[in-house]
């Protein structure tokens, strides 16, 4: 499995979490994406966004988890 395939991969197992464990934050999962169309009016994916995007979610939970 390539790079890309296990960022996706944690990426929708936390957004899982997200959506089961903590629903008073699936608010944010639209505010936290990272992938916005560039200059040619094409949204683009490359392992540096989801990477970005993987650390985001990582620190809702993580902040969620402080704040209870």
């Amino acid at each position: 499995m390539d790079i890309q395939q296990q960022i996706l991969t944690k990426i929708s197992t936390l957004t899982r979490e997200i959506e089961e464990q903590y629903p008073e934050l699936t608010k944010y999962l639209e505010e936290t994406r990272s992938t916005l169309p560039n200059s040619s009016g094409k949204a683009t994916l490359n392992n540096s966004d989801l990477k970005n995007y993987l650390e985001q979610l990582e620190s809702l939970i993580e902040n969620h988890k402080k704040g209870s």
